[in-house]
């Protein structure tokens, strides 16, 4: 008898332990797919924070206000930079695309970032950044070609400048 308890107590805690683990693997998924937020609202407050936490330098993320009330509609966007690694102005335009990409009323988008000596600041509306693409960034269907688009564009740090300031 006391071997047969041994058994199912056994049989109970791998059990567990199967079902902690599965568990656990999927709370470090990084592969969200953002685009099943596209076409939301400024004013949906449960996209654009599910938006931004699995943006670039989400690990420093520290708040956001919406801003609902008048047009232009906008996003603000703080950061505590002050450890980060990352190149805040390219995180900025980076987290802008995905933002304009996907929220269809937002037409600006400030991004605060706490730094060691001070506070960054970048505005950039929804306007400027597709002139200086080049492409309407709500014709965007997919995660790839946003990729993409990003990726050429901040490999000219003179281009880079130009949209901050």
């Amino acid at each position: 008898m006391k071997l047969r308890q041994m058994i199912k107590f056994l049989l109970f805690s791998l059990l567990v332990m199967f079902f902690l683990s599965g568990c656990n693997s999927n709370s470090n998924n990084t592969d969200v797919d953002l685009f099943q937020y596209k076409g939301s609202y400024v004013g949906d407050n449960s996209a654009i924070v599910n938006s931004v936490i699995h943006l670039q330098g989400a690990k420093h993320f520290s708040g956001l206000e919406l801003k609902t009330k008048e047009e232009p509609y906008g996003i603000i966007v703080n950061y505590d930079w002050i450890e980060s690694e990352l190149n805040d102005k390219e995180t900025a335009i980076n987290n802008a695309s995905y933002l304009f990409s996907l929220i269809q009323n937002v037409d600006w988008v400030t991004f605060n970032f706490e730094m060691v000596d001070g506070m960054e600041e970048y505005k950039i509306t929804r306007e400027n950044l597709q002139e200086w693409y080049g492409i309407n960034l709500s014709e965007i269907e997919n995660e790839d070609k946003l990729k993409e688009l990003i990726q050429e564009s901040l490999e000219d740090d003179k281009k880079v400048n130009q949209i901050l300031n």
